[in-house]
């Protein structure tokens, strides 16, 4: 894992600076390479083949093609074995299969890779370059280009090395209040673009730019046997894990506590040599241990199980405090989601150990882990029923006092009902962002052109919604956010629930499979046929547990510790009044302190951002 710069022209001191700013992505070596229409630069963190061999810029052997990659293929070894007739290696290492690879393949090379990347390729031959990005997001890849320069990298800060117009987008900005999440192509950076997740860039000689997609999930018909379904994705999972262990350096796990970690450990402790390496982070101190160290408290249970050499760390307000501005500079782009504080800390101490760590991301979004699944299945369920029946069913829930399930229960199969459950309310936004601003409609204009126009409603609709987190969601909030947090310490994190053949398995896994419709919504467990397929690697203690987000005790540290560090952010001294309305700010935040509702989410959303303009745009 690396990071990895480059631009459409030949400026040695440049690529060098733009090495330097990220260089805490790969801080083992430092390398550029100068050509008459490019310049590459490289920051190499070595985890497969640690000699010189492996260094990049790496060429092939005609001196013909260059490239600079960050990620890992786990496939390599077999591709290698594909390629080692036609060409000669010089290294042990993955990058080298990919330069061959794309030699003998051309662009068709990627749909061969399994693992997670973004890397650029350079034809001295015809004055192209290349630059392709993994199937599910992993690696993230920032693009600036104006018609004439093409500037290129794993993070935006270097981007910002190049004379570029610090504007914010506006887009970006209104989908970022609504989602709390910004979806690519767009960044918070006006002319600042992310490659989407599955995609190739191609830059033709005289600045011509096109992208395609190369891989998208297409099949949602129904799987006939459960059995052989939950066989397959035991099989699927446990070869996942296989392959993603290969690495030169020590390999640990980030223990959660919740189901995923834990089937991710059972079956890392059935290769892994020795002890396990774990690691697992909880908050000190707070008032509701239980509800917030619950999994804290499961993994040392779990790792105690496993045997494992298991390292805690528990985080108090004054971490956060001291190191807010260093998360904001990492991260590059606002993030609302106050875990980012506990994943860089964890991240810093896991570095002392080890140089990579396998994480359980993605498993809710494949397999129905989230309660929004189970409430969407209940609506689809109602809606199918007799008129009479639909009726009784609405009148007990509203006498039930259940008002906001009532009013979803009309809520069509489509981005409509999506945007209901995930995005921000209009007259909550209303208060704190300016008229001038906001754009109310934006977030459910995305979701449809994106994903739903033109497209029939799935039968099963929370396939869809599945679907869509992953693609979305997924990717431009969780994924980016363990990228930064933990490259930001040079170490590397593999998600092996998110190996592209287990995200195939998952879209044709009936949802009545994944969700216990009998259960209660307090009882909500999910990831039904998941459960019962990762059986084998998980311990008792694990087997019953509820579904649980992991949260913070952010909400009420807030109110105390970090009560005037909020609300000097927050004040009207520092608040940007072009985009906020300073009494609305004012209101919500008081309502917080004061314990009348809850909101945290657009609390922090602000905080962030305007953390991340002071930074970035001032």
């Amino acid at each position: 894992m690396c990071g990895i710069n480059g631009f459409n022209f030949n400026n040695p001191e440049l690529i060098l600076r733009m090495n330097r700013v990220i260089q805490h992505r790969g801080p083992d070596q430092t390398d550029f390479w100068c050509g008459e229409n490019i310049s590459l630069g490289h920051d190499r963190l070595s985890i497969i083949d640690l000699s010189e061999r492996g260094s990049q810029p790496m060429w092939d052997e005609k001196k013909e093609f260059a490239i600079v990659f960050n990620g890992e293929i786990y496939n390599f070894l077999e591709l290698r074995k594909d390629l080692e007739n036609k060409y000669n290696f010089c290294s042990q290492s993955d990058t080298e299969v990919i330069l061959y690879a794309y030699r003998e393949w051309g662009n068709e090379c990627v749909k061969k890779f399994n693992g997670i990347f973004a890397f650029a390729i350079w034809d001295c031959l015809k004055n192209e370059l290349f630059i392709a990005r993994d199937r599910m997001g992993v690696k993230p890849l920032y693009y600036y280009h104006d018609g004439k320069r093409f500037v290129f990298s794993s993070e935006i800060k270097a981007l910002l090395e190049h004379n570029i117009p610090r504007e914010v987008n506006r887009e970006a900005f209104n989908l970022y209040f609504q989602l709390l999440y910004i979806p690519e192509p767009n960044t918070m950076f006006q002319g600042i673009k992310k490659l989407p997740a599955a995609s190739y860039l191609e830059l033709g000689h005289e600045g011509e730019l096109k992208i395609t997609k190369y891989w998208q999930v297409n099949d949602f018909t129904n799987y006939g046997s459960y059995d052989e379904t939950k066989q397959t994705i035991k099989k699927l999972f446990r070869d996942s894990i296989k392959r993603q262990l290969i690495s030169d350096r020590p390999v640990g796990v980030f223990l959660s506590g919740g189901i995923d970690s834990s089937a991710i450990l059972g079956a890392v402790n059935e290769f892994h040599g020795g002890k396990v390496k774990t690691f697992s982070v909880g908050f000190k101190d707070s008032q509701d241990s239980e509800k917030f160290n619950a999994d804290f408290f499961l993994a040392k249970k779990t790792a105690a199980y496993y045997n494992t050499d298991h390292h805690e760390l528990l985080i108090e307000p004054e971490d956060i405090k001291n190191n807010i501005e260093k998360i904001v500079w990492h991260l590059d782009e606002p993030n609302f989601n106050p875990t980012s504080g506990a994943i860089f800390l964890l991240s810093k101490l896991a570095k002392e150990k080890v140089a990579v760590v396998l994480g359980g991301d993605g498993g809710d979004e494949l397999f129905g882990g989230y309660p929004l699944y189970y409430y969407s299945y209940i609506i689809s369920l109602f809606q199918k029923m007799p008129r009479v029946l639909r009726y009784l069913v609405k009148c007990g829930i509203e006498v039930a006092g259940k008002d906001g399930l009532a009013e979803k229960l009309s809520l069509p199969p489509d981005a409509e009902r999506v945007a209901a459950f995930l995005a921000q309310k209009n007259n909550f936004l209303t208060r704190v962002l300016n008229k001038d601003i906001y754009k109310p409609d934006l977030a459910l204009q995305h979701i449809n052109e994106k994903y739903f126009n033109g497209t029939r409603p799935m039968d099963d609709f929370e396939k869809q919604f599945m679907n869509f987190d992953r693609q979305s969601w997924l990717v431009d909030e969780s994924l980016v956010r363990t990228d930064k947090m933990t490259m930001a310490f040079g170490l590397e994190e593999r998600v092996p629930i998110l190996d592209y053949r287990l995200v195939e398995l998952a879209s044709r896994i009936p949802t009545k499979w994944k969700l216990n419709i009998l259960q209660s919504p307090k009882n909500f467990q999910g990831k039904a046929i998941w459960r019962k397929a990762v059986r084998d690697y998980l311990p008792e203690h694990i087997l019953n547990e509820q579904k649980r987000g992991w949260f913070t005790p952010m909400a009420k540290w807030i109110r105390k510790e970090l009560k005037d560090t909020v609300a000097d952010v927050l004040s009207p001294r520092n608040l940007n009044s072009e985009y906020f309305n300073a009494i609305g700010v004012k209101k919500v935040w008081e309502d917080h302190l004061s314990g009348e509702r809850y909101n945290l989410n657009i609390i922090w959303a602000m905080v962030m951002w305007q953390l991340w303009y002071n930074r970035f745009m001032k």
